[in-house]
């Protein structure tokens, strides 16, 4: 492996490690743009899994104090039983469209949210519409990766503070990528070349969540709730150029 592919994957892995460190969620979103140049789609995906679930893991302890059971178990377990699901639906739906349709909706909603100031506050639907919502990020998950807008939109119409948002985001997002992490090996996808890119990656990815953990107190949470919608915004427009 060349000097500077080495460097383009530390440096994908510090981004998508600080902004998953800062936010909760979106190292794949960072890095594959990143990484893609350089590494192929099918090692990029399954190395970043690994450096999700690490730098995640390494984080969690940051939104402990607000890790409310009751809170994130509803999103949780219906995401797991959606995930198979979702994996069934590979078959029969057009990945593409499907991303598009995501995208847009992504891109509508942040810009939605980023000129509407006034806080919103949703009570409606209680735990029974949280885990629907969690089952509809499970489906999305299996389907095309896409565990986490569905619970990042609905934690900001709760109108949850950053900490409670945050502790919904981690909580699902590591849940639902250990799975998939699980899946991708099941499936033979841990090669030695993904082994590798893991290995070069991981400490960097760590080093970048431990930046973007020290960033994260020093956010308001109407700060930290444009941050996430600005990466919802890039995430949609990531989906709809990237294929």
């Amino acid at each position: 492996m060349s000097l500077p592919t080495i460097l383009i994957l530390i440096a994908g892995a510090l981004a998508g490690g600080f902004v998953s460190g800062l936010a909760g969620f979106g190292m794949a979103l960072v890095t594959l743009g990143i990484w893609l140049h350089v590494v192929a789609p099918e090692v990029a995906v399954t190395a970043i899994l690994i450096c999700s679930v690490v730098a995640q893991a390494s984080t969690i302890r940051t939104i402990w104090h607000v890790l409310d059971p009751k809170r994130v178990l509803p999103f949780i377990i219906p995401g797991l039983v959606g995930v198979p699901l979702g994996s069934m639906l590979l078959g029969s739906v057009e990945p593409g469209l499907f991303k598009q349709a995501m995208g847009y909706l992504l891109i509508a909603f942040s810009t939605f949210m980023l000129t509407w100031r006034r806080p919103m506050r949703m009570t409606w639907g209680g735990k029974p519409a949280d885990a629907v919502i969690g089952f509809i990020g499970g489906i999305m998950g299996g389907f095309a990766g896409l565990s986490g807008p569905m619970p990042t939109i609905w934690a900001t119409l709760r109108g949850w503070s950053k900490d409670e948002k945050r502790s919904v985001f981690q909580a699902f997002n590591i849940t639902m990528l250990g799975a998939a992490l699980l899946a991708n090996t099941v499936a033979g996808r841990l090669t030695n070349a993904t082994l590798m890119v893991a290995a070069i990656a991981v400490p960097a990815a760590l080093i970048g969540a431990r930046v973007g953990v020290y960033t994260y107190p020093h956010l308001s949470d109407r700060r930290f709730t444009d941050i996430v919608l600005v990466l919802m915004g890039l995430s949609g427009l990531f989906l709809i150029t990237s294929h």
